[in-house]
């Protein structure tokens, strides 16, 4: 029988769990390292005790980079069928996490069914349910309400949840100040900024955070502190909101590991190149090393139907400077609801992000897998290509759109090709070219 109520008691007990076992194993890690680190709370492991098909990942110090998939109906978009394609999607591409971010009708038994299927981690808003759990409108809404939805949710078996706690009065106070060029672009925070100003109330997150952490920690839940601040445009970067929520969410941070609760930090949003390393360094220094979860940052503000690579760039910047997890953001962003082929370009694009930034970091193997596939392209090896593709789809495809005459070449170079030609040469062999070749 267990002896520990979450992986950081159990981690501050000096009890190595199953999961911990499980992110040593694929992280090529020693299992007590994971453990001093979960402990510590550089690392967490979101694993809600009723999750009971999770392969457990590991978030922080010294691990690969995640990806987390955001799904989920809307309003003008409720075809629970179009949104399991999108986690068969994620799950093929060994996605460590999906957010189900359905925000209309009754959510539980989209949310049940994909609890049940998913070996990934799962995460929800349970502001964006709030309503349509509650079936009130958000004047109506009592502050305990709130909280009834969050223990809806872990419930469920949500492995983590973003919690908009730091957006509190002093936090509202200045971001009315600072008068940004895009106001409040998080949804959650957004809706918690018009409860409080319509009530007068504080924010019932912040207010009641020790209840909330009861609840979470009842069922191993972890919490992913939400920045309601983040800036939604380069021009509100760094800015006086987003710092003073920061601040806020580095306190919240220490009080969520005093009550043994495993903690995320969530960062920006859209911020220039420049800007991004300092910010993480920032973030760690002010949340003491919890692992964060970055929303891009997008990297410039004019690409609509590119923001896949917008993200893509911030995320491996950001990567490569602290930041442990990427939401992936898909070229439907800013425009519509993603559509199938929006989330496999949004996933590629994040995954390439996230192992660039390993490779970059020297994490342990990382950059074996470059290796592999440049061996096979130095063969001039095709299916070993393909096989080392982060999208071994889209590779074939391309390749047999205009496949070669010769099968050790591609339609681009032919007989010129560099692989082809230098290996024929360093191996003592004549080069030869056809004559319409040259």
């Amino acid at each position: 029988m267990k002896n520990y109520a979450t992986q950081m008691d159990a981690a501050k007990q000096n009890i190595i769990t199953p999961e911990m076992e499980m992110v040593a194993q694929d992280e090529h890690l020693s299992p007590d390292l994971i453990r001093m680190r979960v402990a510590k709370g550089t690392i967490c492991i979101p694993t809600n005790i009723h999750h009971k098909q999770l392969h457990a990942a590991g978030i922080g110090e010294g691990l690969r980079t995640k990806v987390n998939v955001n799904l989920g109906i809307s309003g003008d978009c409720h075809d629970y069928t179009v949104e399991f394609e999108k986690v068969k999607m994620a799950l093929k591409f060994h996605c460590e996490a999906i957010m189900d971010l359905s925000n209309y009708g009754k959510t539980h038994t989209f949310r049940a069914e994909l609890l049940d299927m998913s070996p990934a981690m799962i995460g929800t808003v349970p502001m964006y349910d709030a309503i349509g759990y509650l079936e009130k409108e958000l004047t109506n809404i009592q502050s305990e309400d709130f909280l009834k939805v969050v223990e809806a949710h872990a419930k469920e078996g949500v492995d983590f949840q973003t919690i908009h706690a730091g957006i509190n009065r002093r936090a509202v106070e200045a971001l009315k100040r600072q008068k940004r060029t895009t106001n409040v672009v998080s949804r959650g925070g957004s809706l918690l900024l018009a409860w409080m100003e319509m009530t007068g109330n504080e924010n019932p997150f912040y207010e009641y955070y020790d209840d909330v952490l009861d609840i979470l920690h009842t069922y191993d839940v972890t919490i992913s502190l939400g920045d309601a601040l983040r800036p939604g445009s380069i021009a509100d970067s760094t800015d006086q909101a987003q710092i003073s929520e920061l601040i806020e969410l580095g306190e919240l941070t220490k009080r969520a590991w005093d009550r043994d609760v495993q903690v995320m930090v969530e960062g920006p949003g859209h911020m220039s190149m420049d800007e991004i390393a300092a910010n993480m360094k920032l973030q760690k220094r002010l949340c003491h090393n919890a692992p964060f979860y970055v929303l891009g940052p997008l990297v410039t503000d004019v690409a609509p139907g590119y923001d896949h690579i917008t993200a893509a760039i911030g995320g491996a910047i950001a990567a490569m400077n602290g930041a442990d997890f990427l939401c992936y953001v898909t070229p439907a962003e800013h425009l519509r609801l993603p559509d199938l082929d929006d989330v496999r370009e949004g996933i590629v694009a994040s995954k390439i992000a996230a192992h660039a930034a390993d490779v970059a970091n020297g994490l342990p193997g990382a950059r074996d897998w470059d290796n592999a596939m440049s061996r096979a392209r130095c063969d001039v090896d095709w299916e070993g290509m393909f096989s080392q593709a982060i999208d071994p789809e889209k590779a074939r495809r391309y390749f047999e759109s205009r496949p070669p005459a010769d099968q050790y070449t591609c339609s681009m170079c032919g007989k010129m090709c560099a692989m082809r030609t230098s290996k024929k040469i360093l191996n003592g062999e004549d080069v030869t070219l056809s004559p319409d070749m040259i």
